[in-house]
């Protein structure tokens, strides 16, 4: 059987936001090395963000394998049914 790879994990998220940091530490806690995009400073990100959640203006923002998650409490929900697991391993 072949090895999966990991999922690609992205994260929008600014500084000094709980709810990014919560999001984070759940996904290293599963394994994950989430590319993190930090939209405090940038502009171009933020609207790149808002243009691939459809809208979304708050943080954190989370797409895995390109899919749009949505924010911490999304991502919590997830876990919370196994679903995450699932979405984490899956193949890019």
């Amino acid at each position: 059987m072949a090895e999966q790879s990991p999922a690609l994990v992205e994260v929008y998220s600014s500084p000094l936001c709980p709810y990014c940091a919560r999001a984070l530490r759940l996904l290293k806690y599963k394994g994950a090395a989430p590319k993190t995009i930090d939209v405090g400073f940038h502009p171009k990100r933020r609207t790149e963000m808002e243009e691939r959640s459809r809208g979304c203006h708050t943080v954190p923002q989370i797409f895995i394998n390109g899919a749009h998650i949505g924010g911490s409490d999304d991502l919590a929900a997830l876990d919370r049914t196994g679903e995450l697991d699932d979405l984490l391993a899956a193949v890019p």
